[in-house]
């Protein structure tokens, strides 16, 4: 990507990240099978926003998306963008999802230029970064192909370790609080990084990152006590955890032990390549901060596992075994470092050159099979919703009244591609994989999926006796299937027939 020695003209270097910095965008969007709007895990956030822009919006699921958006200050945010630019949520989301992704191009090159000697190890770990993965059973990729505010707080978070290892202690903490407003536990995890880096490696700010710590920690005790995390402090019951059997990345202590031996492998490879590195070239106290932040992380991470066995609620739901992602972004840095640039590799600038060619062509070879082989349907960025039978019971769906309820297969939204929620802007009595995810921060939303689930039954089995008593119980208007049902019908697209519940 960007190439040549540190030493090249201002002008070249200049245009070298930025012919960079969109070639990092197209292959990170490739490696991820393309931009897609309304998918996964926006089947919460599309909502949460839109009902702050309009409040007449999904009545019968306030509860649900209260849950987690109490928790949050991104949707609220984002609805303030919408009204004062009057720019489309499409627009927007698409417009994050590239900062993001310039964002992650930027910090790295920055940290590639403060831990490299060459241009040609920036590029290669610029190449390498596009190689989407999954961290394993975190439930987190690497990359994704959607706008995700957790993306944009990642991209954040490595701009404060930019800014860190540039000395600028005080303002990385404040960038890493930044990412805490996109998403609260990655920049959590950033703010301890970056804070327990800057305590090794900068005294004068010691005593000051201690203060801010205390700080932090009287701040999180009056959210439990009195704010939005209040009686998080409590063992999940059985209700609450059957409904969450399937979320098992949040049980790191059912993990089985290969996933124990990947990601801990993240704290041994940092280990050992640190140490190497200090055995051969100059190491920085900030990146020994660095390191050392990265094990305080995991001792975290440990610490936390007897309690997410025991079920305490809070420790469940923040998550932190996501912190295997800062892991393998650190030592994604170092294996770059140690297979291009170390002396352990033949001194020969064609080594260089091939490992470079090597990251590069993995990048576009993996980028061009997934999305001209495995999804040869899709479009790298689609923008809008796509057109299909589907969406075009959705927008028939979306001229119902506001608080229109719809009972539809709860498999919908990943079996025909967006979610009742997103693509009519209506309630939905059931969408299994994003109502048990509210699941995880309410005791309460776990009661009632649980009913929801228990209710329904099998939905292809679904009766008119049965659909009708439900619309009583859970004021549902109208039932949407691929299944015939002796109800009048109010629409037909393709396979799909909605049915009227006389409501």
């Amino acid at each position: 990507m960007a190439l040549g020695n540190f030493t090249r003209s201002k002008s070249v270097r200049i245009g070298s990240v930025i012919a960079g910095a969109a070639l990092f965008c197209v292959l990170a969007t490739q490696n991820a099978a393309g931009y897609r709007y309304g998918v996964q895990d926006q089947s919460f956030y599309i909502p949460a926003i839109l009902r702050h822009l309009d409040p007449t919006l999904y009545p019968h699921d306030t509860e649900l998306l209260d849950a987690q958006d109490q928790l949050l200050a991104f949707d609220n945010g984002t609805a303030r963008l919408v009204r004062v630019t009057g720019w489309s949520l499409p627009a927007v989301f698409l417009g994050g999802h590239l900062v993001s992704l310039t964002l992650l191009f930027a910090g790295t090159v920055g940290i590639g230029r403060a831990l490299y000697r060459s241009w040609w190890t920036v590029a290669g770990l610029a190449f390498a970064l596009t190689l989407r993965h999954q961290i394993t059973d975190t439930a987190v990729n690497t990359l994704e192909g959607y706008f995700h505010p957790r993306m944009l707080a990642f991209a954040i978070g490595v701009s404060a370790l930019l800014l860190f290892l540039r000395g600028r202690s005080w303002l990385a903490l404040a960038v890493a609080a930044v990412a805490g407003l996109c998403h609260p536990m990655i920049g959590l995890w950033f703010l301890i990084w970056v804070g327990v880096a800057s305590a090794v490696a900068d005294s004068r700010t010691r005593l000051l990152s201690s203060a801010a710590a205390l700080a932090g920690v009287a701040t999180v005790a009056v959210m439990v006590v009195w704010g939005p995390l209040q009686g998080q402090l409590v063992q999940m019951d059985e209700t609450w955890r059957a409904v969450l059997v399937s979320k098992d990345y949040l049980f790191p202590n059912d993990w089985p032990w290969v996933t124990w031996l990947v990601n801990l492998g993240y704290g041994a490879t940092i280990g050992a390549i640190y140490w190497y590195r200090r055995s051969t070239v100059e190491v920085s106290a900030r990146e020994t901060g660095l390191v050392v932040g990265c094990s305080v992380l995991l001792v975290l991470f440990i610490i936390s596992v007897p309690l997410v066995g025991a079920g305490v609620a809070l420790v469940v739901q923040i998550q932190i075994a996501r912190i295997f992602w800062m892991l393998d972004f650190f030592s994604t840095i170092y294996i770059v470092w140690l297979l291009i640039e170390s002396p352990l590799r033949v001194s020969s600038v064609h080594v260089k050159y091939a490992g470079v060619a090597l990251f590069a062509a993995a990048a576009i070879a993996r980028g061009s099979y997934i999305m001209w082989v495995e999804h040869p349907e899709r479009a790298l960025f689609e923008v809008q919703l796509p057109s299909s039978d589907w969406q075009r019971v959705m927008d028939w769906s979306s001229r119902t009244i506001p608080g229109t309820n719809l009972l539809v297969d709860p498999g919908h939204a990943w079996r025909y591609g967006s979610s009742v929620r997103v693509a009519a802007r209506r309630d939905v009595y059931l969408e299994e994989v994003k109502d048990t995810g509210m699941a995880i921060y309410s005791r309460g939303i776990a009661q009632r999926v649980s009913d929801r689930i228990q209710d329904l039954g099998d939905f292809t089995a679904l009766t008119a006796t049965k659909a009708t008593a439900l619309a009583r119980k859970h004021d549902l208007h109208y039932l949407i299937t691929t299944h015939p049902v002796e109800l009048q019908i109010a629409h037909r697209s393709g396979p799909f027939i909605v049915y009227s519940l006389g409501r």
